[in-house]
C-alpha cells in the first residue's frame, strides 16, 4: 500500500525501460541521454514525493553470471494502462516483471552477458514502502522462491488524450440562411395560397348521376366464358361502358353539351376573380376540353359496368344542367350504338331477302309472259283436256267399228247403213289424227305442245325455287331481327341528376396541406442539392 502523501498511481508500471550499463562511479547519468537501441524511451517523471529508500535492483542468482549493477534510475511517472491490458496485482510481481524485461533487453544488447536460462529462480526481495523486508545472514536481503516469470510483455501504446467536452451548438450564418429560405419559399407561399383559397376561390356545387348500359336478355354460356376472360384481362373487344366512358371525356361530348346549353358561360361565371378555378373565356376548344375533364369527373366500375358522372359548376343549376345534358347525350349514343349493332346483325339476312325477292319477281314475270304468248293459262291442264278429247274420240271410233261389223254381217252389200257407218269411222279417224297432231305437230301459233310443256316446266321449277328461297330468306330475316331486338342496348339510369344544396369544392384544408407539402418537399430537395455541392467543394 502506498504511504500517505504518495501518489496512488506511482506504482511501478509494467512498461519499463531496460537498465543501461553502469556509468563510472560517482558520475551521475545525463538527463538528456538518448536511450539505447531497442530500448523504450524513458517516460517523463511525475512530480511525486520522494520515497523513503530507492528500490534496489534484483540480485542475480548463483546459477547465472554476475551482471554489473546499474546506478539507481529515477522512477518514471506511472501511467494508467489502457483498458484491456493486464496489470500486476502486487508490488512483488511488478518487480519480477521489470526484472524479466531487463534481462531480456540485456540478452539482446551486444557486449552483454547472456540472459539466464528460463525456469524458476529465487528473486530478491524488493523494498516496498511500508512493507518490512526480511534480512538474511550477513545483512543481505533474504531470497524467496518465486514462480515462473511471465513472458516479456511488449510496450504499451501511450494513452489517447482525452478531448475536451463539446460545448453547446450555436446558430451560424448558414443556419439563418436556411431558415430564411424556409420562410420565403415555404411559409410565405403557403400563406398566400391559404389567403387565396379563403378569400378569392368561389364555391362550386356538384351534381352526380350514375347509369349503366344494359341488354334486354342476359348472355348465354359463351358470354359467361367471355366474362371470365374479361376478368383475366384477355378480352380483346371494348365493352359499351368503355366506349361511353371515352366518349364522355372527348371533345365530341363537349360539343354536344354546348349545343344544349351555354357551357362556356357556366364555366366562366367566377372569372376573373377566381382565375385559378374558373375557365378563361379566351381559350380554344382544346382548352375547354381540358377544363371539361377537370370539372366533369367520370368514374368507371369495370366489374359492375356502372359509370358515375360528377359535374361541378359555380351554381347548382349549372351543375344540374350539365349532368342532365351528359345523361341525355349518353342515351343518344347508346341508342345509336344499338341501331348500328341491329343494322349489322340484320344486314346479311336483309340482303339475302332482297336477292330472293328479286329472283321471285323475275320468275313470275317470265311465267306471265309465257301465258300471254301461248294463250294457255296452264299447259298441263290444257294437255289433260286434249288427252280427254282424244280418248273420247277413240271410244266413239271403237263403237262405230263394232256397229259396222254387225251391219256387214246382217245387211246386204251396198246397204245405206253400211255406207254411213264407214263415213263416220273415217270422220273419227280424221279427228283423232288431228288431235294427235296437236301433241307432235305445231299449234296455230307455230309451237308444239312438247316444246311448250318443256318451257312451262322450266318456268314452273324456277318459280317454285324462287318462292321457296324467298320464304326461307324471310324467315331468316325475321329471326335475325328478333334476335337483334332481344340483344338491343339501352341506357339504365340508376341515379338521376339532382341539384346540390351545399358546396363541397374546393376542399380548402386539403388544398392548403397539399400546397404546403409540395413547397416543403421542393425546398428540402433544393437544400439537399445545395449542401451536397457545398460538401464536395
Amino acid at each position: 500500500m502506498p504511504q500517505a502523501g504518495q501518489n496512488p498511481a506511482a506504482t511501478p508500471q509494467t512498461q519499463t525501460a531496460p537498465p543501461q550499463a553502469a556509468p563510472p562511479s560517482g558520475a551521475p547519468q545525463a538527463q538528456g541521454q538518448a536511450p539505447a537501441q531497442g530500448q523504450a524511451p524513458a517516460q517523463p517523471q511525475a512530480h511525486a514525493p520522494a520515497q523513503s529508500a530507492p528500490a534496489p535492483q534484483p540480485a542475480v542468482t548463483q546459477h547465472a553470471p554476475a551482471q554489473p549493477q546499474a546506478q539507481p534510475q529515477p522512477q518514471p511517472a506511472p501511467q494508467v494502462p489502457p483498458a484491456g491490458r493486464l496489470t500486476p496485482a502486487d508490488p512483488a510481481t511488478a518487480a519480477a516483471v521489470a526484472a524479466a524485461q531487463a534481462r531480456a533487453a540485456a540478452a539482446g544488447a551486444p557486449g552483454q552477458a547472456p540472459a539466464p536460462a528460463p525456469g524458476p529462480r529465487p528473486v530478491a526481495a524488493v523494498a516496498v514502502p511500508g512493507v518490512p523486508v526480511p534480512a538474511a545472514a550477513g545483512g543481505a536481503p533474504a531470497l524467496r522462491p518465486a514462480g515462473p516469470l511471465p513472458a516479456a510483455m511488449g510496450n504499451f501504446p501511450p494513452a489517447a488524450p482525452v478531448r475536451q467536452p463539446v460545448g453547446f451548438a450555436r446558430p451560424r450564418r448558414r443556419h439563418w440562411l436556411a431558415l430564411l429560405t424556409l420562410v420565403l419559399f415555404v411559409i410565405v407561399p403557403t400563406g398566400i395560397w391559404g389567403w387565396y383559397l379563403w378569400t378569392r376561390a368561389v364555391d362550386q356545387y356538384t351534381s352526380t348521376t350514375q347509369f349503366s348500359v344494359r341488354r334486354e336478355e342476359g348472355g348465354g354460356s359463351i358470354d359467361i366464358f367471355g366474362g371470365l376472360s374479361a376478368l383475366g384481362g384477355t378480352s380483346g373487344t371494348a365493352t359499351d361502358t368503355d366506349i361511353l366512358f371515352e366518349v364522355i371525356r372527348s371533345p365530341d361530348m363537349v360539343r354536344r353539351v354546348s349545343d344544349q346549353m351555354d357551357l362556356v358561360g357556366a364555366f366562366t361565371r367566377a372569372w376573373p376573380r377566381d382565375f385559378v378555378f374558373a375557365y378563361d373565356p379566351s381559350g380554344a376548344q382544346e382548352d375547354l376540353t381540358d377544363y371539361w375533364n377537370r370539372q366533369v369527373k367520370v368514374l368507371l366500375d369495370t366489374n359492375a359496368g356502372i359509370i358515375t358522372v360528377r359535374s361541378s359548376a359555380f351554381t347548382p343549376d349549372d351543375a344540374l344542367r350539365v349532368s342532365q345534358a351528359v345523361l341525355s347525350e349518353s342515351e343518344k349514343i347508346v341508342n345509336a350504338l344499338s341501331d348500328k349493332a341491329l343494322q349489322d346483325a340484320t344486314s346479311l339476312a336483309e340482303r339475302q331477302l332482297f336477292k330472293t325477292r328479286d329472283e321471285l319477281l323475275t320468275a313470275r314475270q317470265e311465267m306471265t309472259a309465257f301465258r300471254i304468248r301461248t294463250r294457255i293459262l296452264d299447259p298441263s291442264a290444257d294437255l289433260g283436256t286434249q288427252m280427254e278429247i282424244l280418248a273420247n274420240l277413240q271410244g266413239a271410233l271403237t263403237q262405230q267399228q263394232v256397229a259396222l261389223d254387225q251391219l256387214r254381217v246382217n245387211a246386204r252389200a251396198g246397204d245405206q247403213r253400211i255406207i254411213q257407218a264407214e263415213q263416220k269411222i273415217e270422220a273419227l279417224n280424221r279427228q283423232i289424227e288431228e288431235e294427235r297432231s296437236k301433241f307432235s305437230g305445231d299449234t296455230p301459233e307455230g309451237e308444239s305442245y312438247a316444246s311448250l310443256m318443256q318451257e312451262y316446266e322450266k318456268l314452273a321449277v324456277d318459280l317454285q325455287f324462287a318462292e321457296s328461297a324467298n320464304t326461307a330468306s324471310r324467315v331468316a330475316y325475321e329471326g335475325a331481327l328478333q334476335n337483334a331486338q332481344r340483344q338491343s342496348r339501352y341506357l339504365a339510369a340508376h341515379i338521376q341528376p339532382t341539384a346540390a344544396q351545399k358546396s363541397l369544392t374546393p376542399d380548402r384544408p386539403w388544398l392548403l396541406a397539399l400546397g404546403f407539402g409540395l413547397t416543403f418537399v421542393l425546398w428540402s430537395i433544393a437544400m439537399l442539392v445545395y449542401y451536397s455541392i457545398r460538401d464536395r467543394r
